[in-house]
């Protein structure tokens, strides 16, 4: 199993990062996904989770109505496309397989800085 995030950078408050995650090794549309993140000094976060099929997703209250996540299942990649950044939302970001075992990538790092 390999997820391998990319994307991340250096942003604006009030700017947009896509993140991706390619995935293999494994059936994705058998799986549910999720990004967490990490701060520094801080510990892991839940971010957002999306169903198998991708009709369903769900939020962090503190990204919900900003950050959007989503997959295409024909190129077994997971999205999260981040909105109106805000410096709180600098971290490391990490997708997540959620099913039948749960296997996480290396992260991509996301700065949120004038």
């Amino acid at each position: 199993v390999q997820l391998v995030e990319s994307g991340g950078g250096l942003v604006q408050p009030g700017g947009s990062l896509r993140l991706a995650c390619a995935t293999s090794g494994f059936t994705f549309s058998d799986s549910a996904m999720s990004w967490v993140r990490q701060a520094p000094g801080k510990g892991p976060e839940w971010v957002s989770t999306i169903s198998m099929s991708g009709g369903n997703q769900y939020y962090a209250g503190s990204v919900k109505d900003r950050i959007f996540i989503s997959r295409d299942n024909a190129k077994n990649t997971l999205y999260l496309q981040m909105n109106s950044l805000k410096p709180e939302d600098t971290a490391i970001y990490y997708c997540r397989k959620d099913t039948n075992g749960a296997v996480k990538g290396q992260g991509t790092q996301v700065t949120v800085s004038s």
